[in-house]
């Protein structure tokens, strides 16, 4: 019977693919230097092919090497998927759950959302991944995450959403601004204004302006800002105004500043709140508890 290469073996190659240096590979490995070496020779004989080109200072992969490491990449997270499905079968929603979330949700509903886990879970521990879509996206689909909070619609391949919730948008201006005793906002209302709006990158940039068919208005130039935080200062401090998703007003953003906020006439104006995880992902189960347990808190 033909020797296969280990899963020891596969890491050791994985990791010396990412740091490109033996002793930090052996380092993330928590072997000696030698001892990584020697696994990846083994590797080497076992297919047959050498997988990487080493000198005094540096390793770089041969074309296979490069291969091997992808494809073992996707092995190990298999493997840890086969750990994981044990564990969730023992016990549901229990054990370590990497969960990213967006900057434009994530102040805002946590610290909502971790109480109930907390009491209804309390074998789960939650490590906790703040960035943009785009970025925590690619670390779900690396196998780096397990779920993602997130705003939909969204463009994916390969991932299962669950809708939680409908996020609404308002208009947010300065106390003395003409729209500021209106009773709602129309489209009409705001075609010819400027927005003050999120930097590139933040998804709530776009479904604000599509909320409002303004879509073509995604490149206009003028005032940006890195968070919600600062649009809302931006706003009071009477640079402009923007819309703002009623989830972040819960959390009492504008709270305490000169502010206007008026409802869109729209009323679907909106973004969704939602919950994303691997399609092959083996806790399907836990992915629905937990959106269970978010649901619950947005109605």
């Amino acid at each position: 019977m033909r020797q296969l290469p280990t899963l020891k073996q596969l890491r050791y190659l994985s990791v010396l693919a990412q740091e490109e240096h033996f002793g930090r590979a052996a380092e993330k490995c928590f072997v000696t230097q030698s001892t990584l070496s020697a696994g990846i020779a083994e590797l080497e004989l076992i297919l047959g092919s050498p997988l990487a080109e080493r000198t005094k200072r540096s390793v770089m992969l041969t074309p296979l090497g490069v291969e091997v490491a992808r494809r073992a990449r996707n092995l190990l997270r298999e493997a840890e998927d086969l750990i994981e499905l044990a564990a969730t079968q023992r016990n549901p929603l229990s054990g370590d759950l990497r969960l990213g979330v967006i900057p434009t949700i994530g102040p805002f509903l946590l610290p909502r959302i971790l109480p109930e886990f907390n009491s209804a879970y309390p074998e789960l521990k939650l490590f906790l991944k703040e960035d943009q879509t785009d970025r925590i996206l690619e670390q779900l689909r690396a196998g780096k995450l397990d779920a993602v909070l997130l705003a939909l619609p969204y463009e994916m391949e390969g991932i299962k959403t669950r809708v939680l919730a409908n996020d609404m948008f308002s208009f947010a201006c300065p106390l003395n601004h003409k729209l500021a005793r209106k009773k709602s906002i129309t489209d009409d209302d705001i075609a010819d204004t400027q927005l003050l709006l999120l930097e590139e990158g933040h998804c709530l940039r776009d479904h604000a302006l599509a909320a409002c068919h303004l879509e073509s208005r995604r490149k206009q130039a003028g005032f940006e800002a890195t968070s919600l935080q600062t649009l809302v200062q931006m706003v009071a401090s009477g640079l402009g105004q923007t819309l703002l998703p009623q989830l972040a007003l819960d959390a009492r953003l504008a709270a305490g500043l000169d502010v206007a906020i008026i409802p869109l006439a729209d009323k679907n104006a909106s973004r969704q709140i939602g919950l994303a995880w691997r399609a092959t992902s083996p806790r399907h189960d836990d992915m629905q508890l937990l959106g269970d347990v978010i649901e619950d808190v947005l109605v």
